[in-house]
């Protein structure tokens, strides 16, 4: 009896050392292009009477890894930037969920590691007065995709520690709220920096 339990308890525990985890936040810059979204006036409106504004952004990022090299990511980032109207701005929240493929260029019992991603997910954007937990705001698909770099910093508390910097392009399918004039590809930029833990 005790012979099965331990080559079962020697599977699993090879198993688990393959799927290695890393937890991250993430913090730095959101960066709009194509940022007119359109106007509320078709008539006499112009495509640029309403725009989104740069902003901060931060989330947290949770990888897995189950080869040396391809990793797999779930993230969520909140950008907080501005609505601009007839020379006025106001706050303006974007809630971003993603799920992206990684290529890691050194094999992750590396310290440092360069990497390549790609993926898709979806954004909310949030007008000011509403808010994203009572359905407020507008759904809006994208795809993203961009580079980066993961370094193993120290090892404390059993575990190590590391720091990555990523900047990813997000491309949107449609522009939010669908008004008037809301014409081309909306993109953000994101450029962060993260600290996180390695399992």
């Amino acid at each position: 009896m005790k012979l099965p339990l331990a080559v079962i308890a020697l599977a699993f525990s090879g198993a688990a050392s393959a799927q290695v985890a890393e937890f991250w936040f993430n913090a730095g810059e959101s960066i709009i292009e194509n940022n007119a979204i359109g106007t509320t006036d078709p008539v006499l409106g112009k495509a640029d009477d309403f725009k989104l504004g740069n902003g901060f952004r931060f989330g947290f990022r949770f990888d897995l890894n189950p080869g040396d090299r391809l990793g797999y990511e779930m993230s969520y980032m909140y950008s907080r930037t501005s609505l601009m109207n007839a020379g006025t701005s106001t706050g303006f929240g974007i809630h971003t969920v993603s799920g992206d493929a990684l290529y890691h260029f050194v094999k992750r019992d590396g310290r440092v590691r360069p990497f390549v991603m790609g993926g898709l997910g979806f954004s909310n954007f949030v007008p000011p007065g509403a808010s994203a937990s009572s359905g407020g705001g507008s759904n809006e698909f994208q795809f993203n995709y961009g580079a980066g770099i993961k370094a193993k910093a120290f090892s404390k508390f059993g575990r190590d520690w590391g720091f990555r910097a990523d900047i990813r392009q997000f491309q949107y399918f449609s522009k939010p709220f669908g008004l008037f004039l809301s014409n081309g590809k909306l993109q953000q930029t994101e450029a962060t920096v993260g600290f996180g833990i390695l399992f």
